[in-house]
């Protein structure tokens, strides 16, 4: 029996990386995933193929965290699918590299439009449901450049400040209802950098990383499972730095 044994996850942008690994790592430890993407039909649905095939219950659902209408419908049918909603892991995020003189308005609010809005319309949804089972956990995934202040990013960096803001607000408002909200913040983390995403900025480069290495999207994914877990009730409103002492608060 696993300790999310009867428990409904949803985790967006699991199609691939850090995402996907959450997503496997929840299911295997008993909870039923929604496994969700903007674009990649086959990505998305090949992840909730890995969960059934272990025995697991998932569907695949295609949503623009940015689209209200289309995260409602989402979460609708987790509940019509699985019966609730008990996690939530706001991980779907865009990364640019932009120079600020040379970033527009339709460029920031791109960004905006998924880390920080996107949790927002993502948990407005999801924690009613949340509410009548009696509890549960949300997690977004932040990021150590953040923290940082790292240049050509400052959207990137806004919109993740926002997110780690919005959980602690959460965390005190939603307590009442047993629900806990944190920000993990990973570093470098060895995954498939998309094409959009650029070079990686030099303060996160290996060289200036104390444990000398990048991160496992698997360590990463652990640390989702100990904030939803039993073990994680007593945690909430932190944002907790996975990066191999890239930036020591």
């Amino acid at each position: 029996m696993g300790s999310l044994n009867g428990k409904v996850a949803v985790v967006t942008g699991a199609g691939k990386n850090i995402g996907r690994e959450i997503a496997l790592t929840l299911a295997r430890d008993g909870a039923a995933v929604v496994v969700n993407g903007r674009g990649d039909q086959a990505a998305v649905g090949g992840v909730a193929e890995e969960i059934r095939a272990l025995g697991g219950r998932a569907f695949g659902h295609l949503a623009d965290v940015a689209d209200a209408d289309a995260i409602a419908a989402m979460a609708d049918r987790a509940v019509d699918e699985f019966g609730g909603i008990d996690i939530v892991v706001s991980n779907a995020g865009l990364r640019r590299q932009t120079p600020f003189l040379e970033m527009g308005l339709a460029e920031w609010r791109e960004i905006l439009s998924v880390a920080l809005d996107g949790a927002f319309i993502l948990t407005r949804a999801c924690v009613p449901h949340m509410v009548g089972r009696g509890g549960g956990a949300i997690v977004g995934l932040s990021g150590v450049s953040t923290h940082l202040g790292t240049p050509e990013r400052c959207h990137v960096s806004a919109s993740k400040a926002g997110l780690e803001g919005l959980m602690r607000a959460l965390a005190v408002e939603l307590g009442p209802h047993d629900i806990t909200a944190n920000c993990i913040a990973p570093g470098a983390i060895d995954t498939v950098r998309g094409a959009a995403a650029g070079k990686m900025p030099d303060s996160m480069r290996v060289a200036g990383v104390p444990a000398g290495r990048k991160g496992a999207v698997e360590e990463i994914a652990a640390m989702v499972h100990h904030l939803v877990g039993p073990s994680g009730r007593f945690i909430t409103g932190q944002t907790i730095h996975v990066n191999g002492g890239a930036f020591l608060t």
